[in-house]
């Protein structure tokens, strides 16, 4: 395209002066020539009248054609407006002759004929109208259809056509969002009834489109991986009910609610009737892999757990008595609790509930999501937590056993963190599926029972690891404490403010108070401290009567139930520091002289005690059977 300057006279003449020889300075003045100058100016004016004259034929010659061309065109507009008017009137009086004509069959034949002939016309006109993109055309035949029983055909050809080149991209429901926007934009300007096509579009592509891709997406891995088919009817189903929200906005006609509801169940219904079984199925199968495949990697055979008749009675002996029955089982400080099976577990529980509340009919999901919930409680809570606590259990060893390893412990720690990520499922991803429904009460129930027994088989571990604890400290005590530790011979050169037995023993007993704060939480923490210093105290108490007391000696376990009292304070126990305290109480009365002996019975700590209890301190001096002590306490 070519862009001229503006005409500037002053400029084109100094142009043509500057290029003619003799025009200009250049040279010096004698070169300088005004004839030359004034030839060129004469010869020039007349080429530019020559060209004038040749440009204004030229454009008078086009402006001739351009009225002739126009005259033209608007006889030709003239023509097409009177072809419209008479096709109008013919279709108006075909329609009219057609429906009231009288019975002639040959009549007919021809009538029917011409009727035939003059709609395909307007349908191909329409098609034509479509495809060249006029919108008013397509509404004037659409207007004419109206009146023919072919007026179905003209939307659907509509229909079909609007589709054309619509499903470009890898989204399909992406695309059939934006055709159904577009549509929805230009179909009030060619229909008059624009909800009931639109209708019939999104019919069309529910129907053909999306089930066809649907059956394609699913029917492949329906039978051969069901981890994936499950995927992909969650995913298709979403992103269905997705784009069927999208079109809520549009005017469909009155329940168009109801109307997308259809014609979604339409594609998913042979899917969705089966559903159930095939999450259950595959949850099952899923959790019994993640379980195997950890016991495998610890090579540990699971052992069959015996449950009822003889088991059951031996299991109430073992509570009752602590009798070792049956071998213990050497588990090498195994907890056989994994919280990465956990996770695992409950990671495809809630992929499970998910798609429960999505796939699931209202009427059914509360009973399929309790289904879902008895998987996880068998598979997490019973052949997985319970399994460990059974060989924990059977793995504790026997009170008299020397150098133990409690490592029931661990497994009370593990257990109780698996607990706590079971009841946050519960309650995040059950209890909104079944809140509203009868199932509700039959959950918590079920939760109820698993959670009681895993605690009474955690209080009988707990139990007989703490019997164990004090076995330990009799051990300790047995092999380091000796007689003459409290009766020395020479009682002059006594240098030492505990005994060794004392020393090992507290050492013991602050290792397993940290191992108990770790392994529990919350008032657990306090309940089982306060029993284990409850037995402490008692076999300290008892320990303490075996022995006979030189006044030394008496110092000697003074200082012992010192330190004792020391190591009781780590309990932050108030009963268990009180029982230590009310020891040293009475460990006062193997040393006291035998003057002030009622004045020490008769103090704070020890007025409410029974009479007995202070006398078998007493007894336990060397010097008891003076007749003066005896007359002294008596």
């Amino acid at each position: 395209m070519c862009i001229f300057e503006p005409f500037v006279a002053d400029e084109y003449i100094e142009r043509l002066v500057w290029r003619t020889p003799g025009g200009g300075s250049r040279g010096g003045p004698e070169a300088f020539d005004p004839k030359r100058l004034l030839e060129e100016f004469v010869n020039h004016i007349q080429e530019l009248q020559i060209m004038d004259e040749r440009i204004q034929r030229k454009v008078e010659k086009l402006e001739q054609q351009c009225q002739k061309e126009a005259k033209e065109f608007a006889k030709k507009v003239q023509e097409l407006q009177k072809s419209n008017q008479l096709l109008k009137k013919s279709s108006q009086m075909i329609v009219t002759m057609q429906v009231s004509a009288t019975p002639v069959p040959w009549d007919k034949m021809l009538m029917n004929c011409k009727y035939h002939d003059l709609e395909c016309q307007l349908i191909q006109e329409f098609t034509s109208a479509q495809r060249r993109g006029e919108i008013s055309r397509m509404r004037e035949v659409a207007a004419v259809l109206l009146h023919f029983k072919g007026y179905s055909h003209c939307v659907d050809v509509y229909i079909k056509q609007c589709q054309e080149g619509a499903y470009l991209r890898n989204d399909i429901f992406e695309d059939a969002a934006i055709l159904c926007q577009r549509v929805n934009k230009q179909v009030g300007d060619i229909f008059s009834n624009p909800e009931t096509v639109l209708a019939k579009l999104i019919q069309n592509v529910f129907e053909i489109k999306l089930q066809s891709f649907v059956k394609d997406q699913l029917e492949e891995c329906r039978k051969s991986d069901a981890e994936q088919y499950l995927k992909n009817l969650y995913d298709l189903y979403t992103r269905t009910t997705n784009l069927s929200s999208k079109l809520m906005e549009f005017n469909l006609g009155t329940d168009k609610q109801t109307f997308l509801s259809k014609l979604i169940k339409s594609i998913f219904i042979s899917y969705l009737e089966n559903y159930i079984e095939v999450e259950t199925g595959y949850l099952k199968s899923r959790s019994a892999m993640i379980l195997q495949r950890y016991y495998d990697s610890k090579n540990h055979q699971k052992r069959s757990i015996g449950t009822g008749g003889i088991q059951d009675l031996k299991e109430r002996i073992r509570q009752r008595t602590n009798l070792p029955l049956g071998p213990s089982i050497d588990t090498h400080g195994e907890t056989f609790l994994s919280q990465e099976v956990v996770v695992n577990l409950l990671q495809e529980t809630k992929q499970a509930f998910e798609r429960c509340h999505r796939l699931s009919d209202p009427s059914d999901l509360p009973r399929n999501a309790f289904r879902i919930f008895t998987i996880l409680v068998e598979f997490l809570c019973i052949e997985h937590i319970d399994y460990a606590l059974e060989t924990g259990l059977a793995g504790i060893p026997s009170s008299d056993s020397r150098n133990a390893n409690l490592y029931f412990l661990d497994v009370v720690q593990q257990a109780n963190t698996i607990f706590h990520l079971f009841d946050k499922q519960f309650n995040d991803h059950l209890m909104p599926l079944i809140s509203s429904s009868p199932k509700l009460s039959e959950c918590l129930q079920k939760k109820k029972e698993i959670i009681e027994q895993m605690e009474m088989k955690l209080d009988t571990g707990i139990d007989r690891t703490l019997n164990c604890m004090i076995g330990q400290m009799k051990h300790i005590l047995t092999a380091e404490q000796k007689k003459t530790d409290f009766k020395p011979e020479d009682e002059n050169n006594v240098l030492i403010q505990y005994t060794n037995a004392c020393v090992k023993v507290c050492a013991y007993v602050r290792k397993q108070v940290e191992k108990i704060k770790n392994s529990m939480d919350g008032k657990n923490v306090d309940t089982v401290l306060m029993e284990l210093g409850v037995r402490f105290h008692r076999l300290i108490y008892e320990h303490l009567q075996q022995y006979s007391y030189s006044c030394m000696g008496g110092m000697l376990a003074i200082c012992d139930v010192a330190e004792y009292r020391k190591c009781a304070k780590d309990f932050k126990i108030p009963l268990v520091l009180h029982l230590f305290d009310t020891l040293h109480a009475l460990c006062n009365l193997l040393v006291v002289a035998p003057d002030n002996l009622k004045q020490v019975c008769s103090g704070e700590q020890l007025a409410n005690l029974d009479k007995n209890i202070l006398h078998s301190f007493v007894q336990l001096r060397a010097d008891y059977r003076s007749a003066r002590l005896a007359r002294h306490f008596s």
